[in-house]
């Protein structure tokens, strides 16, 4: 979306800087200007200043400075266009998109005002729950249980749903407005379309954007009924891929703690800020992506993610990994914290004491250390197999990290270990002969030089995939796939454990595929994540009388009895989500063109050919 100049101009020129600022930090007149405590740094004298003439803040100490919008975008942790939204919206202006149609911008119109009323509708459910905790002495004594104290409730807003079945109908007389369903309120039952509460009985936890407002909630049962955990589902206003519980509550924290501390529940950074660590957020019961890490880092350069020590918190720390890497440059951090299996971080910090959580935060594993773990995972070192394997793992975790000096130096590690020159396995990675040089060509009988493979004669060699490059061999004992979507999941299917190999951009990509495949590599990921990889015996029972059974026995009716080995499974694997992922980031890049995002565009065409010429 581009905005015109001009409109940006006036509106700064409109707002109050005085007025935006001094909703988040005290100011006090000083001459001219106002001043105030940092809201980006932690100091005890102020050192912050606010010019009403020039409509300019500055801070003498961080030297964070900026405009109204600016100002936005540092605080709350918007982007440039949010930002610009939220301003005019203070001043009831609305935005101009010359680069839209009529149909277009009305059609953006109705959603911006169907997320307002959604949020105005879960706002007002979550002041009901908020009045039933008042008179709910069960959910109560659970809180106080945990520790929670009624000044930390408030702050989270936290609630409780009653047992009814239309508990609501009292807070909404219009039990069958479709709002409600839409919010994730209330389910209706599509065969006798009878309506009732999604959540009963649970202690409530409202789900908040960086901006304060309700998105959604979770709630948690009292005693030790599955599910624990209940989430809103997915809605025009909430996106658990793309959502942190606790960051706006947090988000002043995080500047003084200097680090967020990722977590896995809701109780976890409840408890936290009672015990001393407000700076905690949470993932929605989904892995963390790239987008909740491209968040965070809108608010901190450090990033601690905390989980269990068992089988289920590394398999949730891999995902992070690889949520992590296209965003870890040589000026941030990011750790990961394991604590023993039996604790979490309340419990640990209730039995170990907060000076002993904070060392072990501070002796968290870097992200460096952690891939090489990660990638050397069933590798025997001592044989050249075990080697060449470890190498295969580290390849697509080390191309995600941006170019800078972490690269290089974990390229260094990953050859000394490997037991290769740095630059033969560059090289190796990338296509290139030993030695880094150009391998000469011998001539052919007729004296002409040999042609490299995809070179045509008269011309330059062809490009990846887009002229006369080969399409990759099936495996044995395969016929032809009859889509890439068949083909990688009769391949996950048969090799659960290549589910963990794949990268979260993987994930996402498949996850994200059209019905019914992309609901098949949903429930894999949730059996991997909860029971690990099983074979394809196990998992056809799982699957017994579920709706995807049919999709895929389809997909492993041709496969062979004996299935191929992992690495040529993951070598299919990965040539064939490459080519899926090449084709995703062109139509990202044809969208980012026609929405005037030039450097979104600059951004995918870039990933799209260094995806190219690595593969």
């Amino acid at each position: 979306m581009a905005i015109p100049q001009p409109f940006i101009q006036d509106l700064i020129a409109r707002a109050d800087i005085v007025e935006i600022v001094g909703r988040h930090v005290q100011l006090k007149k000083t001459g001219a200007n106002f001043s105030g405590l940092c809201p980006f740094h932690a100091e005890k004298s102020p050192s912050f200043t606010v010019s009403p003439s020039k409509q300019f803040f500055h801070c003498f100490g961080c030297g964070k400075h900026g405009n109204a919008i600016g100002f936005l975008m540092e605080h709350a942790g918007m982007g440039f266009i949010d930002a610009v939204k939220d301003l005019a919206g203070q001043y009831g202006l609305e935005v101009p998109e010359d680069d839209r149609s009529p149909q277009e911008r009305e059609r953006a119109a109705q959603e911006r005002q169907k997320q307002t009323t959604l949020s105005d509708v879960l706002e007002k459910a979550g002041a009901a729950y908020r009045a039933h905790l008042r008179n709910a002495p069960r959910a109560i004594d659970y809180l106080k249980g945990r520790g929670v104290s009624g000044a930390i409730a408030k702050q989270f807003g936290l609630g409780y749903a009653p047992e009814g079945w239309r508990s609501l109908a009292s807070v909404f007389p219009q039990y069958d407005d479709p709002l409600l369903a839409e919010s994730g309120l209330v389910i209706v039952n599509e065969e006798d379309d009878k309506r009732y509460d999604r959540f009963r009985d649970r202690v409530m936890f409202p789900i908040r954007n960086v901006k304060g407002e309700c998105i959604g909630f979770g709630g948690r049962v009292l005693g030790d009924e599955k599910p624990k955990y209940l989430n809103s589902p997915e809605t025009p206003v909430f996106s658990k891929g793309r959502e942190l519980y606790g960051l706006y509550e947090a988000r002043n924290h995080l500047r003084e703690a200097g680090y967020v501390l990722v977590t896995e529940g809701y109780m976890d950074v409840v408890a936290l800020a009672q015990l001393g660590f407000p700076n905690a957020v949470a993932t929605l019961g989904t892995a963390c992506t790239t987008e909740h890490v491209h968040k965070l880092f809108r608010f901190t350069d450090s990033v601690v993610f905390s989980f269990d020590g068992d089988a289920a918190g590394r398999r949730a720390a891999r995902k992070a990994l690889e949520g992590a890497l296209p965003y870890a440059t040589d000026v941030r951090s990011v750790k990961f914290l394991f604590l023993p299996a039996e604790h979490d971080p309340d419990s640990y910090i209730r039995a170990e004491g907060r000076e002993a959580f904070a060392r072990c935060v501070a002796q968290a594993v870097p992200l460096s250390r952690f891939l090489l773990e990660v990638a050397r995972t069933d590798c025997d070192l001592a044989t050249a197999e075990g080697r060449a394997h470890f190498a295969a793992n580290a390849k697509p975790l080390w191309q995600q990290l941006p170019d800078g000096a972490l690269k290089r130096q974990l390229l260094g590690e990953i050859a000394e270990q490997v037991q290769l020159d740095p630059r033969d396995l560059d090289g190796l990675w990338n296509g290139r002969p030993p030695g880094g040089g150009r391998e000469r060509r011998s001539p052919r009988a007729d004296g002409e030089p040999r042609r490299e493979a995809g070179e045509r004669e008269g011309g330059r060699r062809g490009r990846w995939r887009e002229e006369s490059a080969p399409a990759p061999r099936p495996l044995p004992g395969r016929r032809p796939p009859v889509s890439r979507p068949d083909n990688a999941g009769r391949l996950l299917l048969g090799h659960a454990e290549a589910w963990e190999r794949l990268t979260d951009e993987d994930h996402a990509l498949l996850c994200g595929l059209p019905a019914p495949h992309g609901e098949l590599f949903a429930w894999l990921d949730a059996q991997v994540h909860d029971q690990g990889p099983l074979p394809w015996g196990h998992l056809h029972a799982s699957l017994r009388g579920h709706a995807l059974a049919a999709l895929a026995d389809r997909l492993m009716a041709d496969a062979p009895a004996e299935p191929p080995p992992l690495s040529e499974a993951l070598a299919e694997l990965r040539d064939l989500l490459d080519r899926m992922l090449v084709e995703r980031l062109k139509a990202e890049e044809t969208a980012a063109l026609e929405a005037g995002d030039h450097a979104r565009y600059r951004d995918l065409h870039a990933r799209r050919r260094a995806l190219q010429g690595a593969a």
